[in-house]
């Protein structure tokens, strides 16, 4: 079932509609999942005292990813993207105000369940970007994914620095830094879950004139297994999205890793929580502020050679980071070369993904590797805490740089069928 028809010559200005909504949506969105990386994970170092407890705690936001990122984009194949979209960054809110209550009383269940929650805010985020490429022409998928990539810096950078405006609110609330820090991400997350359920009309999947309609109608909607057995099919039968799949996972593992223990590391060094929120804001900024200049690379020299790029980026980082660990300085610039090393080698395999994924399969397998992406971050995020405890941040850095090694030899090798310059606009 289609919400819309949409006739060829309406479909530039709808997607100029969808554009404007999900930029708006993902500004003031961000600024609540934001807050996650920088005071969730020092909230969950002061409730659970106990490093092991804590990893787990630092990992939960981005477990809630992984395990709401498919359901979501079930959610969008079934009923659009608005559907999806509105309540992705609902339920954010509500975890978000959970960790309100979880940060007022130092309670340890509540803590779980709230960052949990607020994993929803980061796979919507996440597939707002899909979102983008819905009504984009095919040549120009990439430079439409990155720019609603690139819209959400502001909101992000703003997220993690929420500790300032929460000390300021202390005397008019009662409440504590980290607890008015939360209540300020949820209204933002609320609002951001309105504004797409009001404006997102017509929804941009369901009006896409390539969509395949047996995919969004409820009738013919099949269930997890069978979406997941058509996600394998299409990798089996896909070596350009078996590739996409292997540097979007790598490069997640790589940075959520080395920026989940990046906030610990600054503390043992004496560093304080505005340090904290400037650094992490600094490696957001590094994260979304080039992607239309990787979006661009990506449409006119090929998803191969911008990935490259990438990986010599992530690599110039955690060199940095391996040899000068104890340089807040030098933290700081390794930080920001972390993030725009993951957004070259997320951009460029985002976009070849989705392009490698028949229209049928697009969204669920979009949702997919989401999930994916989110439970490998949520993996390496968790065995990073133990890591950093028992050697240290520079080494830490170093099992990283050898996680980069598969990527690099399979980039350099091009076995996938890729090339460094593409022939065509579908060209990878």
């Amino acid at each position: 079932m289609v919400e819309h028809e949409v006739d060829p010559a309406g479909v530039a200005a709808l997607q100029r509609r969808t554009m404007r909504v999900l930029a708006v949506t993902q500004v003031v969105g961000m600024i609540g999942v934001g807050v996650a990386p920088s005071i969730g994970v020092l909230l969950a170092g002061d409730v659970t005292n106990s490093e092991a407890w804590g990893g787990l705690a630092r990992t939960a936001s981005t477990l809630g990813a992984a395990l709401l990122g498919l359901p979501l984009g079930i959610l969008a194949a079934r009923h659009g993207r608005r559907f999806a979209l509105a309540l992705g960054w609902w339920t954010a809110a509500v975890g978000s105000a959970i960790l309100v209550a979880a940060a007022q009383l130092s309670a340890v269940v509540p803590l779980f369940i709230g960052l949990l929650l607020i994993g929803a805010g980061s796979a919507a985020g996440l597939q707002s970007r899909f979102a983008a490429t819905d009504l984009a022409e095919p040549h120009h998928r990439a430079r439409a994914l990155s720019l609603i990539v690139w819209i959400g810096t502001l909101g992000s950078v703003l997220g993690p620095n929420l500790g300032a405006p929460g000390e300021a609110m202390s005397d008019a609330t009662g409440l504590t830094v980290y607890a008015n820090a939360f209540l300020i991400a949820a209204v933002c997350l609320a609002l951001a879950g309105t504004i797409v359920f009001v404006w997102l009309r017509p929804d941009p999947l369901l009006a896409s004139p390539t969509r395949l309609h047996a995919d969004a109608d409820p009738s013919r909607a099949s269930s997890v297994r069978e979406r997941l057995g058509r996600l394998r099919e299409a990798l089996r039968s896909s070596a350009a999205a078996r590739y996409a799949v292997i540097a979007v996972l790598t490069s997640q593992a790589v940075m959520v890793a080395v920026m989940t223990m990046t906030p610990v590391h600054i503390v043992h060094q004496g560093g304080s929580l505005t340090i904290v929120g400037i650094t992490i804001s600094l490696h957001v900024a590094g994260m979304y502020a080039l992607a239309p200049v990787v979006g661009a690379l990506v449409d006119l020299r090929g998803h191969r050679l911008t990935i490259g790029i990438g990986i010599g980026i992530l690599a110039a980082s955690l060199l940095l980071g391996a040899t000068l660990a104890t340089s807040m300085r030098w933290t700081t610039v390794s930080l920001i070369l972390l993030g725009v090393g993951w957004s070259f080698v997320n951009v460029a395999g985002s976009a070849l993904f989705s392009s490698s994924i028949a229209a049928e399969a697009r969204a669920s397998a979009q949702g997919a590797l989401d999930a994916l992406s989110n439970l490998t971050g949520a993996a390496t995020a968790f065995l990073a805490g133990p890591l950093l405890a028992a050697s240290g941040f520079a080494m830490l850095s170093w099992v990283s740089l050898a996680a980069l090694v598969p990527l690099a030899v399979l980039t350099a090798a091009g076995r996938w069928g890729g090339s460094s310059c593409p022939s065509g606009p579908s060209a990878v």
